[in-house]
This record gives C-alpha cells, sequence and structure tokens, in this order.
C-alpha cells in the first residue's frame, strides 16, 4: 500500500514537484533529484531492495541508489523534485491505470513510497534493438502516485481495442501494460533513406493508455551537439584567419 500524498507542480518549462507528505509518510526519487526539503524530513539511501535491485535499475539509466525522504516531524512537510531538463513533470496514479505502467529509461522522478520500481523487457527481441531509446523499460508497479518527466509537450492518447498508433520510438513515454509494443520498418526505399525519421517507427496498438513527447532528450542532445560541432569548425576557420593575420602582421613589422 503505498503512502497517500498531495502535490504541487511548478513552473512551464523548467518544472518541479512540490510533495506535501504529513507525519511518517514518505516519497522515494532518483539520487540528485531532491531540490529542497523542510525541517523534519529525513533521507534514507540504499539500493531499494538488495544488490540486484540497484543493479537492475543502473539498466535502465537510473542511479545505483534510491533515497526515501521521510516526514518525521510534526505537522506537514514538503521536499521538492526538479526536472533534469526542460519539458513537463506528468503524475500519473499507477492505482487507477490498472497497478502498472511501463515507461522509457531514466523517465522516473519521483514515487510515493510504496511504489515499486523494477525494469521490463519489450516482448520482441526486434524491438529491443531497433527501438531507438533502448530495449529495456521501466516498470512502476503498485497503487499510488509517481512521477515521470517527459521532454517539449506532453499529449495522452486513449487507444481503443485494435487501435493502433505508429510514433517516432523516441517519442514514447509511458504506456500501459495492456499496450503491445512493436517495432516496424519504415516502408519504401525513398522514405526510409531521405524521410528524416529513421528507419524504424515503433507500433503501439490499444486498449490502454500512451503518454507522448514532442521533444525526446536525445533528439535534443543531437541538436546540441551538431550546433556545438558547427560553432567548434566556425571557431577553427576564424581562428585559422586570425593566426594567418597575426603572422602577416608579424613579418610586416619586423619581428619575423
Amino acid at each position: 500500500m503505498a503512502d497517500i500524498i498531495d502535490y504541487t507542480i511548478i513552473g512551464d518549462d523548467m518544472q518541479l514537484v512540490e510533495i506535501e507528505l504529513d507525519p511518517g509518510e514518505g516519497v522515494r526519487a532518483e539520487a540528485g533529484a531532491m531540490m529542497y526539503m523542510e525541517e523534519g524530513i529525513e533521507m534514507q539511501t540504499s539500493t531499494g531492495g538488495g544488490l540486484f535491485k540497484g543493479f537492475k535499475r543502473m539498466l535502465t539509466g537510473e542511479s545505483f541508489f534510491i533515497t526515501t525522504f521521510l516526514h518525521s516531524g510534526r505537522g506537514k512537510g514538503h521536499v521538492a523534485f526538479g526536472a533534469p531538463y526542460p519539458g513537463k513533470i506528468i503524475p500519473l496514479d499507477i492505482g487507477i491505470l490498472g497497478g502498472q505502467m511501463l515507461c522509457q529509461k531514466d523517465a522516473f522522478l519521483c514515487a510515493a513510497r510504496g511504489i515499486d520500481i523494477d525494469i521490463a523487457f519489450t516482448k520482441r527481441l526486434g524491438a529491443g534493438f531497433f527501438g531507438g531509446e533502448g530495449f529495456i523499460l521501466q516498470k512502476l508497479s503498485g497503487d499510488g502516485l509517481a512521477f515521470v518527466h517527459a521532454g517539449g509537450t506532453i499529449i495522452q492518447k486513449q487507444l481503443e481495442s485494435g487501435q493502433s498508433l505508429r510514433i517516432d520510438t523516441g517519442c514514447i513515454v509511458a504506456f500501459q501494460p495492456s499496450v503491445s509494443y512493436d517495432i516496424q520498418m519504415v516502408s519504401g526505399f525513398k522514405n526510409a533513406l531521405f524521410g528524416g525519421e529513421g528507419l524504424f517507427l515503433a507500433t503501439l496498438r490499444g486498449p490502454g493508455t500512451v503518454f507522448l513527447q514532442s521533444l525526446p532528450f536525445s533528439r535534443l542532445a543531437d541538436r546540441m551537439r551538431a550546433a556545438l560541432g558547427s560553432q567548434r569548425d566556425e571557431s577553427r576557420g576564424a581562428a585559422g584567419i586570425a593566426g594567418a593575420g597575426g603572422i602577416l602582421g608579424s613579418i610586416l613589422s619586423g619581428d619575423r
């Protein structure tokens, strides 16, 4: 049974979630996610269930340790957790969503104490090799609140039985286990080579709830790398011109 917690999501593009705890209540969070906490909140860092549990969490991109923030004082206590990059924090009531949710790796931010954080594998080997974001997913289980983070704008889709949706693999945030997940190659030679969407798309088939993000972190990182590379090339060119000018100036001034 997960602790019953209240929360407030603050901000727009760089959000944080502030959790309100009654005495004896706690919240579990990824190590390093805490932004601030009030007096009476105690930190308890552990592997969250033994060495094997810690290693499994590392496979999903999370840290080996997980921290529980327990309110041992009087009255209300507050602790806040910040998003790691621009995007949105999504509150998931795991109980209402059927007791389980599958999330992309490193999406987990925090959850009420009593929510289990584990790993799940995609059912098909092809999905594992070509899924873009990896074949290891996070599995959140329980009957309380959990919070995940995603990039850009968030869209919630409700797929009916047999209804399918083809998605860029990196744009998937979370979905119910009732939703089947598969990878299909983009049809058409020109589409595959010149479409700009990669060779593979994910296919989600209902019934179930799906959460999507408009800006996966991998896409943001690619753009940043490209921008840094172009700036580096420009600076090299400018340095070359400046260097040539410096040498020429030295010759004309009689230094060489």
